[in-house]
């Protein structure tokens, strides 16, 4: 028995989980089931977490940097592979990752949805980064913002399906605050703006030609609309990843010729898409030194 209670605690130590024994059903503060499919409560959970991480991005856990960049494009991997010449690219059965020891920053593409969102925010838990941020692309729905232009959500809308497996539905989806702090003041030290406001994730991709869909968006006062910022900030929540996101208004999809087609999304390409990667680069870069500490509860 004693050697039992043993490969417990040292299962436990090497998934990083504390003290949380495998099969324990309630927690030692308060008698509440503990929740297993957390992943930081559940060891065999964590361990196949790692292999999934692995797996999909073809670098084990300890090969992540501390900060983490997440995108939906190849471009950005492309770009940040010219910011130092130490980048290492690893390649796995779904995604491709980059990084450097010099930025101190990786960078993953997992590509684009709410479900491959849930499934990377929450196995990237056992890389423990400290700091995540979403390099995201956005439709612009307020009448003020044009192409081009930075939006830090302050909250997202849980339109989305993956999200609700984590959290109830009436939790509001939010970024880790000190994340979103330091890189709103990583913009104005560039001499650039941005706005703040709630944003809509949805899992509805062709919306742009249902009225009613749009009539709900007019309604909610909503400032952007995308497929992931909720789900990363839900999932990351769930599993105590501290994520922010800085969304590039792609198109203005409100708006009569508005929605973006091949050569606007082209156009946006070149000439937005190098200063949001470098502001990405700079505030990962710096946060571990200039950024305020980062605290997590436990659930």
């Amino acid at each position: 028995m004693e050697n039992e209670r043993e490969a417990h605690r040292l299962t436990d130590e090497a998934a990083g989980v504390g003290e949380l024994r495998a099969d324990a059903d309630v927690t030692d503060i308060d008698e509440r089931p503990v929740n297993h499919n957390l992943i930081y409560n559940n060891p065999e959970k964590w361990r196949i977490g790692r292999e999934i991480l692995e797996r999909y991005t073809g670098a084990a856990p300890e090969a992540f940097q501390k900060q983490v960049l997440l995108t939906n494009f190849q471009y950005y991997l492309d770009r940040f592979e010219g910011m130092s010449d130490d980048v290492v690219t690893t390649t796995g059965s779904a995604m491709t990752a980059r990084h450097s020891r010099k930025l101190g920053v990786s960078i993953i593409n997992f590509s684009v949805g709410s479900p491959v969102a849930a499934l990377i925010i929450e196995v990237l838990a056992t890389a423990e980064p400290k700091a995540t941020l979403f390099l995201g692309m956005c439709g612009g729905l307020h009448r003020s913002l044009q192409v081009g232009d930075f939006i830090l959500p302050t909250a997202a809308i849980r339109d989305e399906g993956a999200s609700k497996h984590f959290m109830p539905p009436q939790v509001p989806a939010l970024p880790t605050f000190k994340i979103q702090k330091f890189v709103s003041q990583i913009i104005v030290e560039r001499g650039q703006d941005y706005r703040t406001g709630v944003v809509h994730s949805t899992d509805y991709r062709f919306w742009e030609f249902d009225e009613r869909f749009k009539q709900q968006l007019y309604d909610e006062r909503a400032l952007g609309i995308d497929m992931e910022t909720a789900t990363l900030f839900s999932v990351g929540f769930a599993s105590k990843v501290p994520i922010g996101a800085l969304l590039l208004v792609s198109d203005l999809p409100l708006r009569r010729g508005g929605i973006k087609t091949r050569d606007s999304a082209k156009a946006v390409f070149r000439q937005f898409t190098d200063q949001h990667i470098e502001v990405g680069i700079q505030s990962m870069s710096e946060i571990a030194e200039r950024g305020e500490h980062i605290r997590h509860y436990r659930w």
